[in-house]
């Protein structure tokens, strides 16, 4: 089912269960493991000591904004910078309007059509820009049905991807309030990253203060073909701010692309 259609109605009774099945199909896809062939490497160099290694070079951002007086109107965009630079080489962006509207637990089928249409437009031209790793403003496995925006974009085009959380989602007995007071007790002082470990066992991510002054942590969770620990490692790499660097430019530059196109005279779509 194509939802990225400009034209097509919306019951949502009628999709909710097809949207679980989807969403069942596609969990089944997920990788938790590293699945790339480059190296994650700060020193700015592309390639390993060895000299034969590809290292991470561009990672895209991605964002969807809205327009305050008109939900179903929005702004797509894919921000890619450059890894060791944090400049950005490259900027896509898509205004829709959207017949989707926001269904908790379904966020992936209002908004992954978008940059899934960018990702494709991108790839058909070889664009040397392309992405070989996305950040998501969303989630990843740390998501009601443990399959989050990050998870359904990573599948579906079949990049590593991650998902960044700005708020907790209360999943397997988590809560922002038991992370908090880790975060603030006596032994977690010296620590900036503390696992999201759930009743069930199962670890479904990171919260991290990305940065030396944050006082509130991100929640880190990997969306497909990259494990907790190199999730981490990336972001941290990408943060100047407490949001990482793609992610928040990908949100402004959106904005702004927006503000212009309301603007314009090309507002109706």
């Amino acid at each position: 089912m194509d939802f990225s259609s400009k034209n097509i109605s919306f019951d949502k009774d009628s999709y909710q269960q097809e949207w679980i099945e989807i969403q069942d199909n596609l969990k089944k896809k997920v990788v938790l493991e590293d699945d790339f062939t480059w190296k994650i490497s700060p020193q700015g160099s592309c390639l390993d000591q060895a000299g034969n290694v590809e290292s991470l070079q561009y990672i895209g951002g991605v964002d969807v904004s809205f327009v305050k007086e008109d939900p179903s109107l929005a702004c797509g965009a894919l921000v890619v910078l450059n890894a060791y630079t944090l400049n950005v080489v490259h900027e896509e962006f898509e205004v829709v309007r959207l017949k989707v509207p926001y269904v908790p637990g379904f966020l992936a089928f209002r908004e992954a059509p978008i940059i899934l249409g960018i990702l494709d437009k991108m790839k058909q031209k070889a664009h040397p820009f392309y992405p070989q790793l996305l950040m998501v403003d969303g989630n990843g496995i740390l998501h009601p049905k443990g399959f989050g925006l990050a998870c359904h974009l990573g599948v579906l085009s079949n990049i590593p991807a991650i998902g960044i959380g700005k708020n907790l989602h209360h999943v397997d007995g988590l809560t922002r309030s038991g992370v908090m007071q880790f975060l603030q007790g006596g032994e977690s002082m010296a620590k900036d990253v503390i696992p999201l470990v759930g009743k069930s066992g199962q670890t479904w991510g990171a919260a991290v203060l990305s940065t030396p002054d944050s006082l509130k942590p991100i929640y880190i969770s990997p969306g497909h073909r990259i494990s907790i620990d190199s999730s981490i490692r990336v972001v941290k790499l990408c943060c100047k701010f407490r949001v990482p660097e793609p992610i928040r430019q990908a949100d402004i530059r959106s904005r702004i692309f927006l503000q212009k196109f309301k603007g314009s005279e090309n507002l109706i779509i």
